[in-house]
């Protein structure tokens, strides 16, 4: 058989270009071949040996931006899930799942790029703001109520695993800030980064190269609680290393995953990655398997908060 290796150098090509002039990498369906290539790496990863099997939420709605990659990452999320063992796996993206009694019957929730409209930053309320037979307050009421029946869910003992865009979900509310370590500020465009170990000996990042990674994204910056460090980091990127526009803070570093304690709760959350060309790496796979681990109980590890340095 000959091999043609002309579309291999076309992607390459492009991809080269994308990285060159700081631009997104291109989107492509969610097909069964690309599914099946991800599900050859996620065999490899180890199983989770439990007789207890976690319910799991994968919430994908989105009301604001609709990032490209919402179901490739479902898609990885349940093969990983799946894979485990560990995990009795729910899909939704209807809110209902926020109700008290929905939401008890789940172990930990996956926020999966759900972004809210820019005028509230409100996923809950945006919702509801369709509902014309509910007036301003009754829409503000319901909307409070699914937040914090999610915060109690996390305070209470639960997990949450929050996946690039899902930061965004109720991105003015400080409880929900408090809750997963910060709040969206802003992004420059997409560019390569050299992502770096906070910890290269941290059990939840030793799938990676000590010395970190290449990868290409849109460097996410955060706001509200992030300030106060309350968190355990375990990925960031060198400050003078990226290109922006916006005016530098003193940081040195800015921090792109991480993960915290919330009341009993355990909270994790990855910034990587806005394209699905990402989960083509096993050791990025890897890592967002040990993070879901972690939010779900079965990875105990220093999840110490570093406090404001």
């Amino acid at each position: 058989m000959i091999f043609d290796s002309k579309p291999l150098l076309t992607v390459f090509l492009l991809l080269s270009f994308c990285w060159s002039q700081g631009q997104s990498l291109p989107s492509f369906e969610l097909t069964s071949e690309w599914r099946e290539k991800i599900k050859s790496m996620v065999k490899e990863q180890m199983k989770t040996s439990t007789n207890d099997k976690k319910k799991l939420l994968i919430f994908s709605l989105y009301t604001g931006f609709n990032h490209w990659i919402i179901p490739h990452t479902e898609a990885v999320m349940k093969m990983i899930a799946l894979n485990s063992n560990a995990f009795e796996i729910t899909i939704s993206r209807d809110i209902a799942v926020f109700e008290k009694d929905q939401l008890s019957k789940f172990d930990v929730v996956l926020l999966n790029n759900n972004c809210s409209d820019g005028s509230q930053r409100d996923l809950f309320w945006d919702v509801f703001n369709k509902d014309n037979s509910l007036n301003e307050q009754q829409k503000i009421k319901k909307a409070n109520k699914l937040e914090k029946n999610l915060i109690r869910f996390v305070r209470k003992g639960k997990g949450l695993v929050v996946l690039h865009g899902g930061i965004v979900m109720q991105n003015n509310s400080l409880e929900f800030s408090e809750m997963v370590g910060g709040s969206f500020d802003y992004h420059p465009p997409q560019q390569e980064l050299h992502v770096k170990l906070v910890d290269p000996n941290h059990p939840l990042v030793n799938s990676f190269d000590p010395e970190g990674f290449i990868h290409y994204d849109e460097p996410y910056f955060f706001k509200n609680t992030y300030c106060k460090l309350n968190f355990r980091p375990l990925l960031y990127l060198e400050m003078d290393k990226i290109k922006m526009k916006r005016p530098r803070s003193n940081d040195k570093i800015n921090y792109i995953s991480w993960i915290k304690r919330h009341g009993k709760g355990r909270v994790f959350y990855s910034s990587p990655s806005h394209n699905a060309q990402s989960y083509e790496s096993p050791e990025l796979l890897k890592f967002l398997y040990k993070g879901l681990l972690y939010a779900s109980g079965f990875i105990d590890c220093d999840d110490s908060a570093i406090k404001k340095l």
